[in-house]
Parts: C-alpha cells; structure tokens; sequence
C-alpha cells in the first residue's frame, strides 16, 4: 500500500471508528451541556486529557500510515510493527487516547453516563485486544511481536521508552 493510499485509508478509518466512539457517542450521551457538579478543576483536566488523547491519537494513525505502510482498519493492516512513537511506551496507545478523550470529556461535562460509557468501551476493547489484536500480531510478525510484548506493556506505560 503507498503512503497516499494509508493515509487517505486511514484517515477514512479515523471517522468510522475513533471519532464516532470518542466524538459522536459522546455528544449523544451529552449533549455538550456541563453537568451541575462540574468545577472548574476537573474541566480543565478533563480538556487537558481530552487534548493529549486527541494528539495521541493523530499521531499513532499518522503513524501507523507512514511507518506502518498501512492503516488502524483491520481490513488494511501494516505491513511492519509499528514500535515508534507512543508505541515505545506501550502496546496500545491508540486505545488509551480513546478512553482519555471519553473519559476527558466526562469530567468536561460532569456526566456519570460517559463514566459508564468509558468502561464499557475499556471492557470491549481490552476482550477485543485478547481475543483479535494480539492473536493477529503474533500471526502477522511473530519474532517481533514477541519481542516486543515481552518488552512493552499492553495497558501500562513503561517509564523509559523501550529501544528494540
């Protein structure tokens, strides 16, 4: 796949899936309207969150496109193991962006029903990961993969990034 194909591929993926989980649910859970508990305090941390999983998460699709030769769609994967980046940190950065945009703009919004919300998708997404995700990774890049899920954590972030 070329580099113009991953990233119009990806891009496309990028409104089928992040933007519908972490945008479009969302609002439809919110409305955008600011719960009566939300203090000043936890709006700006829920932006901030909001923010950092939003730039988190250009940069793995942009990424996964450029390094990867491929997109986040499983239809049209990469053609290498991207370890760059986030990835040096852990396993999934892509998902954990989604859950700090979702769970950024529960504390925007003051709003328990995005607090359900992010641990169904955090549910769904981790059986997802076992089940689908790393199966595949082991099948597509079995030596590196290993390699690397020996060396980098799924959910939790190493402190040094990892230089495989």
């Amino acid at each position: 796949m070329s580099k113009r194909d991953a990233l119009i591929g990806s891009i496309a993926f990028f409104f089928v899936a992040p933007f519908m989980v972490a945008g479009v649910i969302p609002w439809l859970i919110t409305h955008w309207q600011v719960g009566g508990d939300g203090s000043l305090t936890l709006t700006i941390i829920g932006a901030l969150m909001a923010i950092a999983g939003l730039a988190a998460l250009v940069d793995c699709f942009v990424r996964f496109a450029l390094q990867g030769g491929g997109t986040p769609a499983p239809i049209a994967p990469t053609q290498e193991l991207v370890v760059s980046g986030l990835y040096r940190y852990v396993r999934n950065p892509m998902y954990l962006a989604v859950l700090l945009l979702i769970f950024g703009q529960m504390l925007i919004f003051a709003n328990a029903g995005l607090l359900a919300y992010g641990v169904a998708v955090a549910l769904t997404v981790h059986f997802f990961v076992l089940g689908y995700e790393e199966p595949t990774m082991k099948k597509s890049f079995p030596e590196a993969y290993a390699l690397y899920s020996e060396n980098v954590g799924r959910w939790l972030p190493r402190l040094s990034p990892w230089r495989g």
